[in-house]
């Protein structure tokens, strides 16, 4: 009986080294995996705010490329409207200029007849320019915004 214990305790022993062993390997796998989730996890975490980011990002750049292109086809339209009222005769074009009276004796005097105007390819190219201007200025203030609203953040 001595010996039949002795091989049962042996055995039982021989078993709970086997399955400590097993408990021992699945739990260092547990661990393992636990940590390969937590990293997986963050990681995923990381991509949403940076996604939720980018759209905040893209709606408010929506938002402010809207607003400066509503702007400019307003000042291009209202440069538009004035060339038509100038060419229809409702409005007239003002420049700031002086006629110098010829000094030479005459017959007949026209004398100030009329005010200096604008030859049509002047007028024309004043229009071009005033609509150039109010672009640039248009496409300067976005880009300012742009950088204080989306690159300094």
């Amino acid at each position: 009986m001595n010996r039949v214990t002795s091989v049962v305790c042996i055995v039982l022993l021989g078993l709970v080294a086997v399955l400590g062993w097993f408990v021992d390997h699945y739990r260092n796998n547990a661990i393992t995996y636990k940590s390969q989730r937590d990293q997986a996890t963050q990681s995923l975490n990381l991509a949403n705010s940076t996604i939720s980011d980018m759209q905040v990002r893209q709606r408010d750049v929506a938002a402010l490329d809207a607003k400066y292109t509503g702007e400019l086809a307003d000042a291009k339209a209202t440069i538009e409207q004035l060339e038509r009222d100038v060419v229809a005769g409702k409005r007239r074009l003002q420049i700031n200029a002086t006629c110098t009276k010829d000094r030479s004796p005459t017959s007949g005097s026209v004398g100030d007849a009329t005010s200096p105007r604008l030859t049509d390819s002047a007028q024309r190219n004043y229009f071009t320019l005033r609509e150039r201007i109010a672009t640039i200025y248009r496409q300067v203030n976005y880009l300012q915004d742009y950088i204080r609203q989306q690159c300094l953040k």
